[in-house]
Formats: structure tokens, C-alpha cells, sequence
């Protein structure tokens, strides 16, 4: 099958051609693949969108560049999957529902229908028999299944928790929804809340995380180092402190246990149960526990608030020289982190420092630099290590010597041990909201929490509502909550609370595998296809997708469901569309709208375009006069084959040096290294803006080829042939075109990558540069193996240089070989 030729062959006209390509590959399948053992795999797959309605040039971006990469792979011969879907699920949809009165369901499901559209458009050689949609209950059956394993399995567990409360929604909120201490959406004061929450035990996955972070070879080091001081591995002790008259001891833990003599108070959380306690019979306390209750708990909003705290009126023993320490609550503590209580050294945290300055509490520093017998702390702490001081039995030890005297010491009280912490907190997977996968937990009066039996999901989530927004709408729903207990056949409640929507993005790569079995969350052929070969998404998402999605895969191994520990072997992670140096967005009115671009330029302009203006990793600066500049680079290479095949129709590719002259030999050089340079470019660099950089140069040498002669025209065949060749990847539907006008049968995605031509890399000619007093002054061309005088005589007789060495005096003759000849003159 082949395309509909234009109507006037001599005139570009994207929109018709490209939408008689897209409908040969929908017809023919071209995309659809399936496994095949006997051929190299090649997975190619690029974040999937959420289904906000329409495309953004950042979609556009990342799409274009899995693309290129799929449709190369292709060519070299590959088996290659490049599967597509959705990311349905969400706070965005309900918002959007309920400011339009409608469902989310019917609201996503349009959306998808018409983004799937926009996707097509752009011919984006997707695998659509492979499509995923999370909201659909025949893909989040699977994740309810695997989470009932995890739960028989100990790594789900249900504890009360410290949320963002909001009392008009009723619902909890993320860090990043606290706007000024109130609710983004209600404007109400949000408060500090305990609930029972769903979690994940990631923290027993902490360093099997970390280590397997080396062997991701082909992920950025950015990227690994962002994951890696996430999960933050530590080592250092925990130390109690023995609380004053009392039978109990308030633990610590700490990476600094060399400053240890040098703590002036301890800090516990405002919720932390000591704080609680001692709070009957303070008012300030009490006060300051409340006020605490509605601030933000994101990290950015703790590290720039002001530092504030009450004295409990709890005093602890210090553990090694047993003075008093008074018990302060701090604003800057976390319940949920450690142990919620923190050893304050204000000499050497510059937190604590502030908080000491403020409240007047001692500074004693002990810790000096080597060089050095005393440190100055009259204005900011000294953080560093270094030798300790007024520390008694401890003086002049380092960190590592202190470490080891004080896990000696404490040891034999019991008041210390060494000890390994990561930053990394299990996950949270609670989501009071409606329009998110159902947790498949049952709870019963006698038998407590009990998960939905396998052959009873999917749970599934009714699609019919429209929320208000006051509180999840499952929770009202007593055709939803009612249930019989599975255990004993009793009255019992569904879990109301949905899932985190990382929880379905964390899988969604291995289920386009095999999204057709309906009897098994993943088979066989994950293991064809998984690791993904090359992953493609924003920088956005360096840490909690990556982290969570690393994670499901070591879950869904240990459950036997795949056989890699690593779901991504490469990772490329495009930078943003920018205009005006700010990222594109709607808040700011700086969009473009790429369907208008597409029906105005046609797919294979906006494509060049975004994969020429930068490389994939840096942002891209948005510019209408590129677009146009990538328009006429088309149209020449359009005119050029056009009046090429006009002039020698069914002639046959030049196929090697033989009979050349010294100019057709010339433009095989320049082809055969531009193609050397492009398939590396694509291949092994992945820049794609250098690959089409030569492939405009490549034009620029063809457009001065003046050689009507049959030799001529052969060597102008292959060279178009190649050059069509090389920008199919990036402008899929004008090549395909060009290809059948050049007399060429069959799709260009299914033409093997063009191999380089070594002997046409072989030059019998070379051409130096001649100076004179280092000044150029001229170019010889010589024979590849000329000897060193004849170079030189050459290099004189030069027109352009012997008027400037004639009558003078010939100081010295330099020949660097390959390169270029310097005459140094005298007079």
C-alpha cells in the first residue's frame, strides 16, 4: 500500500500527506508487536499523561523524542515496544468535575478519547492494542490483588498518623495543597490531624534501593544522587536520655554523636506524648501545641518559618556527665521523623544555634578545627568536624574515635548504641478522595481489618458520582460501605479511602506487557519485555515516581511476578518548554497550542523543530521563527528530491567509489560521515538536534552539486535516498513519501538503518592549510600519501601564499601532517 501522491508533486502540503500516512499504519498495524524470542527486544516507553484534555509542548517533547528513538531501534533491526496510556486517576479530575457538575468518569473518558486523538496526530508510532487506562477496573483489580499479597505477606500495615486535616473539606491534604496554613481549595485553617492510614513498609527496601542505585549505568548522576539523599542512609546512635524522677528515658538519634557534651536542651515535637503530658499543667504548652497544629509539615515551608518553642518543664539527665537538660517543644521537630525528639547542640547546628539565641540557652562549643584550640561561636555555629574539647575523657578524639568511645560507654549503661537510620519514611498510600482506586479492605466489628478475597475484586468504584467536595463521597455511600464480612459472614464496612495515584504509576510499565490477560496481574511475556530499555520523562520526577516505581518492581519480583530487580535500564529526563525564559503554563499565558501549530505546519515541523532546538536534557526556549526555519528546511528537502527525480527518474544508488571523479568522490565523503555522525548521534549520544544539524549541512552540499551526468545523478540518489533515511525517525510522514517518489518500495520504518560506506571515508586527496607567520593565507589540496617535500612545493607554489613569501627570507618550514603548513618569513 502506498501513499496518495499530492496534487501538485511540487508543493509540500503536510496535513494532506500526513493524514494518508497515519491511516496506512492504522490500517496495516505497523506498531503492534508481540514477543518474539528470536529477535533483540527493544522497549521504548516515555511517562504516560494525565488526561487533563489536551496536549502541552512539554507532552509534545517528551513523546517526539521516544519516537525517534523507538522508529531507529526499529530500523536496526529490533523488536521494539513503544506502548502508550493514561494516567486517569486523580485530585485534578474531581476538581475539574465538580466545577463542571459532571462525573469524573465521563469527564476522564472524553479526555483520553480526545488526547488519544492529538497522539495520533502527531504520528507517534504507539502500540494502541496495548492501551492502559488506570481508572479502569480491569487494570487496578491487579494492583488491589497485589496489595492484599503485601498485606498476607506483613509489608502493609494500618497506623495513626499526623495528616494535613482540612475541617470544611473534610478531607486531608498534601503538604503542597497547605497554602499560608489554610486549605488551597477551602481557604480554611487547616489543622494537624491523627488518622489511621495505609502504609507501605518501603523502609524494609531502604538499602537494597541504595545499592541497586549502581547499577543503573545508564541513568544520570543527577538523578541517582537526588534518590540517593532521599533515602539518606546514616550512621550514628541512638542515646537516652533518662528523664528526671522518672522510670523512663527519652530517646534520640543522632549522625553528630561527637557533640554530645556539648548539648544545651533537648527538642521533642509539639505532639511528641511527652509534650502531650506535660501540657495538663502548662497553658503556654498547651497553647503552643495547638498553634502547632496548623502549620505546614512540607520541608521547604519548616526550613524558612520562624524557630519556636515552649519549655515543657521536663528536665532529662544528660547520659555522661548527668547534668540537667531542660525539654523544650519545638515547632521544627517532626513527630514523624526518628523518634520526634531531637539532642540540640547549638554550637554546632546553626537550627539549633538560632533557637538557642533566641530563647537564651547556652552555646558551649566542642568541637574544634585541627589546626586550631578553641572555636569561635559568638556568631554562627561551627558545623564542621574536628577535634573535640571540653568534652572530658572524650578531648582530643575525632569523629570516628568519639563514635567508638561513646558506643563503649553508653554501651555499658544502656543509655547508647550505634546505629544506621535512613531519611526514607514508609509510604502513605491513604487518599481521602473519591475518584482513585478503592482500597480493598473490609473492616468487621469481631474480626477486624480483613482484605477482600481475590475471586471478590475488583472492588470497584462507582462512576456515577459527583462530588461536592465536602469529604469522600465513598464514605457516604451505603451501597459502597455496606458489605458481609468474608471472615465471618457478619455486618461489615468497605474502606472508604483510595489510593495514592503514585500507587498506579508505579506499574503501569510492566502491565502494557500484557494488558490483554484478565486472569493475572502480570505473565510470561513481562519477562520478554521488562527492564524497559530506554525511559523517558521530566526531571520532575526524579524521586518519588522513580523511587516508588524501583520499589513495586522489587515487590511484584518477590511475589514471583517478574525476574529483574530493576524496572528502567536507562533514563533520559527532558528538560521544559520554555518562553521568555519561564516554563510554559496556562497561569502565566505563555502556552502554545500544538494542534494549531499541527494544522497550520503539519506533525513533522513541529517535531523537527522541538528536536532541534536543544538538546533533549537542557529546556528549550520556545521560538515562532524556529518553526518557520524548520518549515522551509522541508520544503527544500521536498523541492531538491522532486526536482531530482524529475530530471532522472529509476536511476539506481550509487554504491561505491568506483569510476568516481574527485567531486563525486567528495560528496560520498560528506554523506557516508554524515551518516556515521547521525547514527551516533541517535544511537549511542541520543542528540538529536547534532544529528539534524548534519543532515542540514548534508542539503546545503547537495543544493551545490551541479553534476547532471549519469555518475552524477547516482551519487544525488543515494544521497537523497540516505539523507530521507536519516530524518525518517524524526519526520516519519514526509520521508515516507519522498521515499516512494525516490522509487523505493514499502514503508520507511521498515528499511534497515543505512550502514556506513568505510571506503567512502577513505580520501585520496586531503586538504591543509597553509599560513604564513601563523596568519592563513591559503589551502592546497594533496595526495593522502604525498611525501614532505612535494607537500611543501605545493604549499609555495599556492598563488594566494607566494605573494607573501616571495622576496623573503624563509626562516623555517613547518608541516604538522593532515593539518596544515606554516612558513616563517623574514623582510
Amino acid at each position: 500500500m502506498s501513499a496518495p501522491a499530492s496534487d501538485n508533486a511540487q508543493t509540500y502540503q503536510p496535513q494532506t500527506l500526513e493524514a494518508a500516512i497515519q491511516q496506512i499504519w492504522q490500517a496495516q498495524k505497523v506498531f503492534e508487536v508481540t514477543e518474539d524470542p528470536s529477535k533483540e527486544k527493544y522497549y521504548c516507553l516515555s511517562m504516560f499523561p494525565y488526561p487533563s484534555g489536551r496536549l502541552h509542548m512539554g507532552h509534545v517533547r517528551n513523546y517526539t523524542i521516544g519516537d525517534v528513538i523507538s522508529r531507529y531501534q526499529r530500523m536496526l533491526g529490533k523488536n521494539v515496544l513503544q506502548p502508550m496510556g493514561f494516567d486517569a486517576f486523580g485530585l485534578p479530575a474531581e476538581n475539574a468535575a465538580m466545577q463542571n457538575k459532571v462525573a469524573p468518569a465521563a469527564w476522564t473518558y472524553d479526555n483520553m478519547d480526545y488526547m488519544r486523538n492529538q497522539l495520533q496526530q502527531l504520528g507517534l508510532g504507539y502500540d494502541w492494542s496495548r492501551e492502559v487506562a488506570t481508572c479502569s477496573p480491569g487494570y487496578y483489580r491487579w494492583e488491589q490483588w497485589l496489595f492484599t499479597k503485601l498485606y498476607e505477606k506483613g509489608l502493609v500495615y494500618r497506623k495513626l498518623s499526623v495528616v494535613n486535616w482540612d475541617p470544611v473539606d473534610q478531607t486531608v491534604l498534601a503538604n503542597e495543597q497547605v497554602i499560608d496554613g489554610k486549605g488551597w481549595r477551602s481557604g480554611a485553617p487547616v489543622e494537624r490531624k491523627e488518622i489511621a492510614q495505609w502504609f507501605l513498609k518501603i523502609t524494609d527496601y531502604a538499602d537494597e534501593l541504595l545499592q541497586d542505585l549502581d547499577q543503573l549505568d545508564g541513568w544520570p548522576e543527577q538523578v541517582k544522587t537526588m534518590q540517593r539523599n532521599w533515602i539518606g542512609k546514616s550512621t550514628g546512635m541512638e542515646i537516652e536520655f533518662p528523664l528526671e524522677g522518672q522510670n523512663e528515658t527519652l530517646k534520640v538519634y543522632t549522625t553528630r554523636p561527637d557533640t554530645l557534651m556539648g548539648v544545651s536542651y533537648v527538642a521533642v515535637a509539639a505532639d511528641h506524648p511527652l509534650a502531650k503530658q506535660a501540657s495538663v499543667m502548662n497553658e503556654p504548652l498547651a497553647q503552643f501545641i495547638e498553634e502547632c497544629s496548623h502549620i505546614s509539615t512540607a520541608e521547604a515551608d519548616m526550613e524558612t518559618m520562624e524557630k519556636k518553642g515552649v519549655d515543657t518543664g521536663l528536665r532529662v539527665l544528660h547520659p555522661i556527665s548527668h547534668e540537667v537538660v531542660p525539654v523544650w517543644a519545638a515547632n521544627f521537630v517532626l513527630m514523624g521523623y526518628g523518634t520526634g525528639a531531637v539532642m540540640a547542640v547549638p554550637a554546632h547546628d546553626q537550627r539549633d544555634y538560632e533557637f538557642a539565641q533566641k530563647y537564651r540557652l547556652p552555646i558551649k562549643p566542642v568541637i574544634r578545627p585541627q589546626d586550631a584550640d578553641s572555636v569561635d561561636v559568638s556568631e554562627q555555629a561551627y558545623t564542621e568536624r574536628g577535634v573535640l574539647f571540653n568534652s572530658g575523657a572524650l578531648d582530643g578524639l575525632d569523629f570516628n574515635g568519639a563514635m567508638d568511645k561513646l558506643a563503649e560507654l553508653l554501651g555499658a549503661t544502656g543509655l547508647g548504641r550505634k546505629q544506621t537510620n535512613f531519611r526514607l519514611r514508609d509510604w502513605g498510600i491513604s487518599r481521602q478522595r473519591y475518584w482513585g482506586c478503592p482500597i480493598p479492605m473490609i473492616y468487621c466489628a469481631d474480626c477486624g481489618p480483613v482484605p477482600v478475597p481475590e475471586q471478590d475484586l475488583p472492588v470497584r468504584l462507582p462512576e456515577d458520582v459527583v462530588p461536592d467536595g465536602a469529604g469522600s463521597p465513598l464514605a457516604k455511600l451505603d451501597a459502597f460501605q455496606n458489605c458481609t464480612c468474608p471472615k465471618c459472614g457478619g455486618a461489615a464496612k468497605r474502606e472508604a479511602d483510595t489510593f495514592d495515584t503514585f500507587f498506579e504509576s508505579s506499574w503501569y510499565y510492566a502491565r502494557y506487557a500484557c494488558a490483554d490477560n484478565d486472569q493475572a496481574m502480570l505473565d510470561e511475556r513481562a519477562n520478554y519485555w521488562l527492564p524497559v530499555d530506554q525511559y523517558i520523562g521530566g526531571i520532575e520526577h526524579a524521586i518519588l515516581h522513580l523511587l516508588y516505581a524501583r520499589f513495586f518492581h522489587k515487590l511484584m519480583r518477590d511475589v514471583g511476578l517478574v525476574n529483574s530487580d530493576e524496572p528502567f535500564k536507562n533514563l533520559l529526563t527532558q528538560g521544559m518548554v520554555l518562553m521568555n525564559g519561564a516554563k510554559m503554563s496556562k497561569s502565566k499565558g505563555n502556552t502554545v497550542d500544538p494542534q494549531g501549530l499541527i494544522e497550520k505546519y503539519g506533525a513533522d515541523t513541529v517535531r523537527l523543530f522541538i528536536m532541534f532546538a536543544a538538546p533533549p536534557e537542557q529546556s528549550l526556549e520556545w521560538s515562532d521563527s524556529g518553526v518557520e526555519g524548520a518549515h522551509r528546511f522541508l520544503n527544500r528537502v521536498w523541492r531538491l528530491v522532486h526536482q531530482h527525480v524529475e530530471q532522472s527518474p529509476g536511476l539506481v544508488a550509487c554504491q561505491s567509489n568506483d569510476g568516481l571523479n574527485k567531486e563525486q568522490k567528495a560528496l560520498r565523503f560528506k554523506l557516508h560521515e554524515t551518516l556515521q555522525k547521525v547514527s551516533d548521534d541517535i544511537g549511542r549520544r541520543l542528540q538529536f538536534n547534532t544529528a539534524i544539524a548534519a543532515c542540514m549541512e548534508l542539503l546545503n552540499a547537495l543544493a551545490k552539486f551541479e553534476d547532471n551526468t549519469e555518475q552524477g545523478q547516482a551519487v544525488m540518489q543515494e544521497a537523497l535516498e540516505l539523507l530521507v533515511l536519516m530524518l525518517s525517525p524524526m519526520v516519519p510522514h514526509i520521508t515516507q513519501v519522498l521515499w516512494q517518489q525516490l522509487g523505493k518500495p514499502g514503508l520507511v520504518l521498515d528499511v534497515s538503518w543505512p550502514k556506513v560506506d568505510d571506503s567512502a571515508l577513505v580520501q585520496d586527496e586531503i586538504e591543509l592549510m597553509v599560513q604564513v607567520n601563523g596568519k592563513l593565507r591559503g589551502k592546497i589540496a594533496v595526495a593522502k600519501d604525498a611525501e614532505k617535500d612535494a607537500i611543501l612545493a605545493a604549499a609555495k607554489a599556492e598563488e594566494s601564499v607566494a605573494k607573501f613569501i616571495d622576496g623573503k627570507e624563509l626562516v623555517k618550514e613547518i608541516l604538522v601532517p593532515g593539518r596544515l603548513v606554516n612558513f616563517v618569513v623574514k623582510g
